[in-house]
C-alpha cells in the first residue's frame, strides 16, 4: 500500500483541475495579451479564475495578482512594499516561525538598509497581538504574520493583528498558503492589505499562485516588462495553471475540510494513544485541519521518515523547502522544544484523497518502525 501523508508540501492534482487545464495546453494555446480570438479565449480563462478567487476572498477581481506561487507572492509583498514606502519608514515586523521565503526576504531587506523585528511565539507557536502592537514604531511600514504555520499548523490571530495594523496605519500582509479554502478568509472581516495564496496546496497545479493587493496599497513590482497583471507582475501568463487554480478553488468545499480533519484526528489520536513517548507540537485546537506535527522520543526523525518511505508512506521532517538540509526545524526550535523533541519530529498531513484504511496502515507501520528504531538505539546500533 502507498499512503501519501505530505499534503502540506504539495497535493495531487484533482481530476477536475486537470480537465480544466488541458484545453490551454493543447488547442487553446493563445497568449492572453494577443488581441485575436486565440488570445481572447486565453484572457477569458484568466479573468474567470480571477473572479472565482476574488469571490472566495470577498475582494475585487483587479486585486488578484497572479504569480508563480507562494514564494514569489511573499517576495513581491515584502520587497514591493519596502521599496515603495521606504520614504515613509524602513521598519518591518514579522515572526520567527514564518516560512523560509519570508525570513530570507527579510534578511535580504536588512542587507539593503531596512530593519526587521522578529517576534517570539509562545509554546504553541502563536504570536501575541499585544507584542505586535508594542513593536510598531513611527517608521514601521509593514507587518507580515502568516495565517497557518506550514510545519505545525498553528493558526495566528490575524484578525486582531490586522485591526491593530489598520488602526496604526501600517500595512498588514499574511501568508495564507496553508489556510486558503480550509479556513474562512473574508476581506470584509479581516482587513488585510496583502495576502498570499498558492494553487498546489489545494489540489491545483504547481507554478501558480497569487498575491492579493488591496486597492490603494503602494507596492513596486519585482519584474519589469510588458506590464501584465495590472503592472505588478510582468511576464506572459501561465494560462493553463491559472485556469487550474481557478478550478481548484471552485471545487474546494467544507466537505473536504471535514474529511481531512477527521482523518488527521484519527491518525493523531491513535499515534498518541498507541505509541508511548510521543508528543503533539503546536496548538491542539487553534490549527488548520490537515497538519499534525508529532515528536517521537528516542527516535531520529530522518531515520523514521526513510523507514516509512521504504514501506510506502510519505511524510515530512519539516517544510518541503528545507527538509533536504537536515537541519533542526526553526519552527520547532522557536517553540522552545528540547533537542530530542525537535530531531524526533515528523509532520503528517492527510488530504482529501486519503482513506481511513490508509490511516490504519500508516499507524500500524509507525508502531513497528518506532519500536524497531528504539530497540536499535538501546542496543547501540548505528542508524
Amino acid at each position: 500500500m502507498r499512503v501519501y501523508l505530505d499534503n502540506a508540501a504539495t497535493t495531487p492534482l484533482a481530476k477536475e483541475v486537470l480537465e480544466a487545464m488541458l484545453p490551454y495546453l493543447t488547442e487553446k494555446f493563445g497568449n492572453a495579451s494577443s488581441l485575436h480570438a486565440w488570445g481572447r479565449e486565453a484572457k477569458e480563462s484568466i479573468e474567470k479564475a480571477r473572479g472565482i478567487i476574488a469571490k472566495r476572498l470577498n475582494v475585487l477581481p483587479e486585486e488578484v495578482i497572479f504569480t508563480s506561487g507562494g514564494t514569489e507572492s511573499n517576495n513581491l509583498a515584502l520587497k514591493g512594499i519596502a521599496f515603495a514606502n521606504k520614504d515613509k519608514g524602513r521598519h518591518i515586523i514579522t515572526q520567527k516561525t514564518e516560512h523560509a521565503c519570508v525570513l530570507q526576504a527579510c534578511k535580504w531587506l536588512e542587507s539593503m538598509g531596512f530593519e526587521v523585528t522578529y517576534l517570539d511565539v509562545d509554546k504553541y507557536g502563536r504570536v501575541n497581538p499585544e507584542e505586535v502592537a508594542n513593536a510598531i514604531r513611527k517608521d514601521t511600514i509593514l507587518v507580515s504574520i502568516m495565517h497557518a504555520n506550514n510545519e505545525i499548523g498553528t493558526v495566528q490571530p490575524i484578525e486582531e493583528i490586522a485591526e491593530i495594523c489598520k488602526e496604526r496605519g501600517v500595512y498588514f500582509h499574511t501568508d495564507a498558503c496553508q489556510s486558503f479554502t480550509k479556513l474562512e478568509i473574508d476581506a470584509k472581516k479581516i482587513p488585510f492589505d496583502l495576502l498570499t495564496i498558492s494553487a498546489h496546496k489545494i489540489h491545483g497545479p504547481k507554478g501558480a499562485g497569487a498575491l492579493i493587493v488591496r486597492e490603494g496599497v503602494e507596492i513596486f513590482p519585482l519584474l519589469h516588462g510588458g506590464g501584465h497583471e495590472f503592472g505588478l507582475r510582468s511576464g506572459t501568463e501561465n494560462v493553463a495553471c491559472i485556469a487550474g487554480f481557478g478550478k481548484a478553488v471552485e471545487i474546494a468545499s467544507e466537505k473536504h475540510v471535514k474529511h481531512v480533519k477527521r482523518l488527521r484526528d484519527l491518525l493523531e489520536k491513535r499515534i498518541l494513544e498507541e505509541i508511548p513517548g510521543t508528543k503533539l507540537n503546536g496548538h491542539p485546537e487553534q490549527r488548520v485541519c490537515h497538519i499534525a506535527n508529532i515528536s517521537f522520543l528516542g527516535v531520529e526523525g530522518e531515520a523514521l521518515l526513510f523507514r516509512l518511505d521504504s514501506r510506502g508512506i510519505a511524510c515530512s521532517t519539516a517544510s518541503a523547502c528545507s527538509s533536504k538540509k537536515l537541519e533542526p526545524s526553526h519552527v520547532l526550535c522557536a517553540l522552545g522544544l528540547k533537542p530530542e523533541e525537535v530531531h524526533g519530529a515528523l509532520r503528517f498531513s492527510p488530504g482529501r484523497q486519503n482513506t481511513e484504511e490508509e490511516i490504519d496502515y500508516a499507524v500500524e507501520v509507525l508502531k513497528e518502525e518506532v519500536e524497531n528504531l528504539r530497540r536499535m538505539s538501546a542496543l547501540g546500533v548505528s542508524r
